[in-house]
């Protein structure tokens, strides 16, 4: 049966995750070498009690074992892993169920990460999943006290150069991922998800680290190619939270960061000045109209707020309050709300510093230019 999703206006077919398919498999392969038989198809639980039928193919056998395969499907989310053959070869042991990954699943080569040092890059949701079909298939044949399955993805360790991978320390492959089993199409979670994984990653590398723990925050690759051009910072030192600037500091102050500095173009942070914490344009924009309001309280004339409100980027904006020379004044009266809007999101415990620029990399302004210097010492080690 087939599960939609409603986003944007439109009607989106739901896919399954590589874990679901890695259960399926698994399943199969183990019922297939218990009894015998062959199967079209597997029926896997997923977390929330609902059951997932999925098409078996590539049936192999040998004497100890069996291998088959079940084909990721993203439904209609843009995902790099749909199409893959995700594989599970399963043979008997003396007892327990045992799950490894095999070629194309990738290896922890990173702490903080939810899976040990080493090991294959299944998480904790389809590793359960995984182990629960294992464990049904040898309710059914009780002479048999033990199954060992390895998953595998062919053409995985390619894939996995397309995905977040290699940036998180995972190595050699894809990750066995999803916590439902099923895929929503253009998920945010899933992203969240993510990042919140790089975060708990750099908190843990600053566990090694005689200063304070920070963390510095960019909304996508302008802030990190500023953080590289105007302080030297490593690309990879730069944690890109994309347009959910609320969850990675809900999930920052959650790790214990001391400080987070944020850099990010002032078409994206002034929104902050509004309370806005995710934002893409679809959720809110209203940057003209904080710029308008700001301008408006330091002094501007109505031509001047009817101009600004006609500007379609932050950057022309900022050229009229220059010209009118009122920048400073309206920088300054954003910065405070920014500032506030930032605190009642951390709480007392994690600093937040804060840098706005424009698109020639020209820093606007610098929260706490005095403690700036310290939290880049503490970001370089």
């Amino acid at each position: 049966m087939e599960r939609y999703v409603y986003k944007n206006g439109k009607r989106l077919r739901m896919g399954y995750t590589t874990g679901a398919c890695a259960a399926a498999a698994s399943k199969a392969a183990a019922l297939m070498l218990l009894s015998g038989s062959d199967m079209p198809s597997v029926a896997v639980t997923l977390p929330m009690g609902a059951t997932l039928t999925l098409d078996v193919h590539e049936i192999q056998r040998s004497p100890a074992a069996v291998s088959c395969a079940v084909v990721k499907d993203g439904g209609d989310d843009p995902d790099v892993t749909n199409g893959l053959r995700i594989c599970a070869r399963v043979e008997i042991q003396e007892s327990g169920v045992i799950v490894e990954g095999g070629e194309g699943v990738g290896r922890a080569a990173k702490p903080g990460l939810p899976i040990a040092l080493g090991e294959a890059a299944i998480n904790p949701g389809p590793m359960r999943m995984i182990q629960n079909e294992l464990q049904a298939a040898l309710a059914g044949f009780p002479a048999v006290s033990g199954l060992k399955a390895v998953i595998s993805v062919p053409g995985g360790a390619e894939t996995a150069q397309k995905t977040f991978n290699p940036r998180l320390g995972i190595l050699g492959g894809i990750s066995i991922l999803g916590s439902t089993g099923l895929v929503e199409p253009m998920s945010e979670q899933a992203l969240i998800a993510t990042i919140q994984m790089e975060m708990a990653m750099r908190r843990r590398v600053c566990e090694g680290c005689h200063g304070r723990a920070a963390l510095l925050l960019t909304p996508g690759n302008y802030g990190a190619a500023f953080a590289k051009e105007r302080w030297g910072l490593d690309l990879d030192q730069a944690v890109k939270c994309a347009n959910f600037i609320g969850e990675a500091l809900d999930y920052a102050a959650y790790l214990g960061f001391d400080d987070v500095l944020i850099a990010g173009h002032a078409g994206k942070l002034i929104k902050l000045a509004a309370g806005i914490m995710n934002t893409h344009s679809r959720a809110a924009d209203g940057r003209m109209e904080i710029l308008t309001a700001h301008a408006a309280v330091a002094g501007a004339g109505p031509d001047l707020a009817a101009s600004l409100m006609d500007c379609a980027t932050t950057d022309a904006a900022f050229s009229l309050l220059d010209e009118a020379g009122l920048t400073g004044a309206v920088l300054a009266s954003v910065s405070r709300k920014i500032d506030e809007a930032l605190r009642r999101r951390l709480g007392e415990k994690t600093n937040a510093i804060f840098v706005i620029f424009k698109n020639n990399n020209e820093a606007l302004y610098i929260s706490d230019e005095k403690n700036l210097e310290r939290v880049l010492r503490d970001l370089k080690g």
